[in-house]
């Protein structure tokens, strides 16, 4: 029968500072927050100029198309309303520069591609629906809801352009 020893060693480190062991006037540069840090040169760059302008324009189709009075606008509300939260959360990570900062072995731009393909093929999807019901209605509200169909095709244009720049970037070997 084989046995197994473990032999485990304890060491202790005392460190002396304020109370609470913590000092605010150090800066911490080790871990997730050290590595966060603003990045507004990335808003100066064509990805960043869309995805700007797909946040202006879901703001737009959101504010036009709302509130849904048919079930063709709630479903155009969906696609907005989601990319509008996706394209924050990469606007974020961007700006906070978290995809530098976390220190996983994830292809970020392929993820990011494929998050913005299926966003600009719902987008598509939305934009049409939207006008198909929309387009020949004389209903109330008919104006402001053709006007949402038209700013989706715009913001589809504008998430297109945004697959088309990171599929380059794929192409290209870039991770980052």
């Amino acid at each position: 029968m084989v046995e197994t020893v473990v032999t485990v060693e304890r060491t202790t480190t005392t460190t002396t500072g304020p109370p609470g062991g913590v000092n605010p006037s150090a800066g911490d540069n080790g871990g997730f927050w050290g590595a966060i840090r603003i990045n507004m040169d990335y808003f100066k760059t064509i990805p960043g100029l869309l995805k700007i302008v797909q946040l202006v324009l879901g703001i737009i189709c959101m504010a036009c198309a709302s509130p849904a009075q048919a079930g063709a606008t709630s479903f155009f509300l969906f696609v907005v309303v989601i990319s509008f939260i996706i394209t924050i959360l990469l606007m974020a990570a961007y700006f906070l520069g978290i995809r530098e900062a976390l220190n996983i072995n994830v292809n970020w731009i392929f993820s990011e591609l494929l998050t913005t393909a299926v966003l600009t093929l719902l987008y598509f999807i939305a934009f049409i629906v939207q006008l198909a019901r929309w387009s020949e209605s004389t209903q109330y509200g008919h104006g402001s809801n053709t006007a949402a169909g038209v700013f989706g095709l715009f913001n589809f244009l504008a998430y297109a352009a945004g697959t088309y720049f990171l599929f380059v970037a794929h192409r290209s070997g870039a991770t980052h």
